[in-house]
């Protein structure tokens, strides 16, 4: 297929791939269900495929795009520009919490997210999860099945731990490659990340908690003994109820939180 989608090329460099299969944004609108008055943010727009039927359904939304050819489209769109609040912005440095504050409420964030920035991007977001009511994400479908992954399995890992501490996570819907021009190399899937009202253990600090998940995965094939060795004894796992024999793909994620918070309140003494 072209990479010109409605007189746009798709830049490459940006991770833009257009969605236009009308069933599948029908299905995508309707598991956000936008309403009139929510603080609604789209991050990516793009060719306003979800933008048009989401901001019909409330009325009035913000968008965050970097594109600023896609942006300029945006505010001269002859029936979305009354309705939008365009945001020119990168949104990996992107103020989530002012703009809440602005609002006065927790926002309802949702976007066809860049695939290369998708990860680091839902981070950005997790550090700001206060002001976020909800949020519903396209993204390549191996990373919403890492995020979603149980314990025990190959797909668990550091983004499982990272999103299930803070979020609920739902499978919405897979979408497949033909869903999008230019169409990408992967298949995809959508998925909502529900923050929870009191995580099952609060970590002290979410650094400490990546920094164990990346000593913990760092070689899956050695026990959690073996990986956490340059930070903490046997005997202090086993403090924590942790098997030091055990693989790291095996520890839940309040497992996980445990270590964090042993290896920040080790790090203030």
């Amino acid at each position: 297929m072209s990479k010109v989608h409605q007189g746009h090329r798709a830049r490459k460099r940006f991770g833009q791939n257009f969605l236009h299969d009308g069933g599948v944004i029908d299905n995508i609108v309707a598991a956000i269900y936008p309403k009139p008055g929510q603080p609604l943010v789209e991050i990516g727009p793009g060719l306003a495929a979800l933008t048009e039927p989401v901001a019909d359904q409330c009325q009035h939304l913000h968008v965050v795009e970097l594109d600023r050819d896609l942006a300029d489209r945006l505010e001269a769109h002859p029936f979305l520009s009354s309705k939008l609040t365009v945001h020119r912005a990168d949104a990996l440095k992107f103020d989530f919490a002012a703009l809440s504050q602005q609002l006065g409420a927790p926002l309802r964030v949702f976007g066809n997210l860049p695939y290369n920035i998708s990860t680091p991007l839902i981070f950005h977001l997790l550090d700001q999860l206060e002001h976020i009511s909800d949020m519903h994400f396209m993204l390549q479908k191996e990373v919403v099945q890492r995020m979603a992954a149980e314990p025990g399995s190959k797909a668990f890992g550091r983004l499982s731990v990272m999103i299930q501490q803070a979020c609920d996570v739902t499978y919405v819907l897979d979408v497949p490659p033909g869903a999008f021009n230019p169409p990408p190399k992967v298949d995809s899937a959508v998925v909502r990340l529900s923050p929870k009202a009191v995580p099952a253990i609060a970590v002290h600090d979410r650094k400490s908690l990546n920094h164990a998940c990346l000593t913990g995965f760092n070689q899956r094939r050695k026990t959690v003994r073996n990986n956490f060795k340059e930070l903490m004894s046997e005997a202090d796992l086993a403090g924590l109820g942790i098997n030091p024999a055990a693989r790291p793909e095996t520890l839940s994620v309040d497992d996980f939180c445990r270590i964090a918070n042993w290896l920040y309140e080790h790090s203030q003494a």
